[in-house]
């Protein structure tokens, strides 16, 4: 007399575990559990708070606009939104930084070998990495730049400049502004996946976000001209535009769609690079 048996049922494809036997909501955990007790990530997220906040006093403070209320409410938005998202071009640079550290600390204490072997497939680990550095950084840039309205308004009401938080001209690019801080973090943690080193990671990003822009304007051809939009920093601005008295050269989503393209190639070259190198 024999019995048959079922065929063991396959596993879901929402559990479906890398080789090691680890999902990819377990590779999520460890890298924010890496992130978080980082003592680099905390101080530079505090830094990117402060530095908001402190610039947007700053540059509401430096702003002499007299008359002000007598301007087009346009404009006054166009003010205000100016002041609180001032920070965001000094923050994108802490945010390189330590988007450059995440995968570059683990190559120079060679944690990666032990995060390689709990995932052989290693593109889920970058994939995580990436993730988890997105998303605790889009809300501490929307907390830095609302943060940053809270400051900057007051000051600006003072001199007869009013703009409302919940006006779509004014939040839109304050989000936008948090979206972008996450994104040029992202595209640090590639380019540092790329280059596998702290000082030429950080290199890189920062001549990538500071000194082609300036390169490209000391040239005096129309190429040069026609580029310095699509830098992934001035295109960075182009997101945060809120209808001020001169004319975007690209819509925000168009600048979206600069940056993201900048994203995806740092991130396609890390991929394939960790696809193909040893550890």
């Amino acid at each position: 007399m024999s019995t048959t048996t079922a065929p063991p049922a396959a596993p879901s494809a929402a559990r479906l575990p890398t080789a090691s036997g680890l999902t990819f909501a377990g590779i999520l955990r460890s890298e924010w559990i890496k992130l978080r007790t980082v003592r680099s990530t905390s101080w530079s997220y505090a830094i990117v708070v402060v530095i908001s906040l402190g610039m947007a006093a700053i540059m509401s403070l430096a702003l002499d606009l007299p008359g002000g209320a007598d301007l087009p409410a346009a404009l006054q938005t166009s003010f205000v939104v100016q002041a609180s998202t001032f920070g965001v071009f000094f923050g994108q640079l802490v945010l390189a930084v330590l988007g450059v550290l995440v995968v570059s600390g683990e190559y120079s204490t060679g944690m990666i070998r032990s995060t390689l072997t709990a995932v052989p497939r290693r593109l889920p680990a970058l994939w995580a990495k990436a993730t988890v550095l997105f998303t605790a950084t889009v809300l501490v840039g929307s907390v830095a730049n609302v943060g940053s309205f809270l400051v900057a308004a007051p000051i600006l009401a003072g001199k007869g400049i009013h703009a409302s938080l919940f006006d779509g001209a004014v939040i839109i690019p304050l989000l936008a502004g948090a979206l972008y801080l996450a994104l040029v973090a992202v595209f640090a943690l590639g380019v540092g996946a790329i280059l596998r080193s702290s000082a030429g990671g950080i290199a890189a990003t920062l001549g990538m976000l500071l000194l082609l822009p300036i390169v490209l304007s000391m040239i005096p051809a129309t190429w040069a001209t026609d580029l310095m939009p699509y830098l992934i920093s001035n295109a960075g601005a182009g997101m945060m535009a809120s209808g001020g008295p001169a004319p975007a050269i690209l819509e925000p989503w168009q600048a979206l769609l600069v940056v993201l393209g900048w994203l995806v190639a740092s991130l396609a070259g890390a991929a394939l690079l960790l696809k193909r190198r040893d550890a």
